[in-house]
């Protein structure tokens, strides 16, 4: 299956803005775990294993389809797996949407991965801050999204975020009308090429995807070297706060 521009959809306050937007020029959406509720021509639902089968829509359409485990894991694999991808939905999204469905352009929405303490965290209320979580392979969210950039543009993929609010992404930004004439940036492709020979050195690869039954054979400051490998690839001079 090819496609051409893919919007993938989050659970940041700011996707409800989507709901206005229209269809064109976006050939596929992929909903990530509630956000299928925020319109109702998404085409694929992604989500893990435990999402709750309460929040889980109840009738699809003929189109629509459901994305589990058992759908991403192997996907996943073939770009590195978990641990070098960042154990959470944004990223396991954008990987499974480039190998599924070879877009030309990922888009995101609502993927910002921004929490504030005092409001709204996600766009049905207060949520559980997923990537916050104390996690080995989430160490810095901004290099974990310019891998997942540049792994994209070494097949010809552009990934761009179309929020206008802070995030930890550091795609470069869009607008949904935009979207059709992104390219990939130029970077520096020795530089990721050293980073993915760094990647089988290290040998942290987890083929269940449960890469956090074995998380004691990751070193964190290994992790944290690999992530400024990709930051200075992708030109990218800060790291996470």
């Amino acid at each position: 299956m090819m496609m051409s521009v893919v919007l993938v959809l989050g659970s940041g306050p700011n996707v409800v803005e989507t709901r206005d937007w229209p269809r064109h020029p976006f050939d596929r959406i992929v909903a990530i775990n509630n956000a299928w509720a925020v319109r109702p021509d998404w085409d694929d639902l992604i989500h893990p294993d435990d999402f709750p089968a309460a929040r889980m829509p109840r009738a699809l359409a003929p189109e629509q389809r459901i994305i589990r485990a058992a759908d991403y894991v192997p996907l996943q694999n073939e770009f590195g797996g978990f641990v070098y991808a960042g154990g959470t939905m944004a990223f396991t999204a954008g990987y499974w949407a480039l190998a599924a469905l070879r877009p030309r352009v990922i888009a995101m929405m609502g993927c910002d991965m921004v929490y504030p303490a005092q409001s709204q965290t996600h766009f049905y209320g207060t949520g559980t801050a997923d990537p916050l979580r104390a996690d080995v392979t989430l160490r810095s969210l901004e290099a974990k999204s310019a891998r997942f950039m540049l792994v994209a543009a070494a097949r010809g993929c552009a990934v761009v975020n179309l929020s206008q609010d802070e995030s930890r992404l550091v795609f470069p930004r869009y607008t949904p009308q935009a979207t059709a004439i992104a390219q990939p940036l130029p970077y520096d492709l020795a530089g990721a090429e050293a980073a993915l020979a760094e990647e089988a050195r290290l040998g942290y690869y987890v083929p269940s995807g449960k890469y956090w039954k074995e998380e004691g054979r990751f070193d964190p400051a290994a992790i944290d070297a690999l992530d400024r490998r990709w930051l200075k690839a992708a030109g990218v001079l800060q790291t996470a706060s």
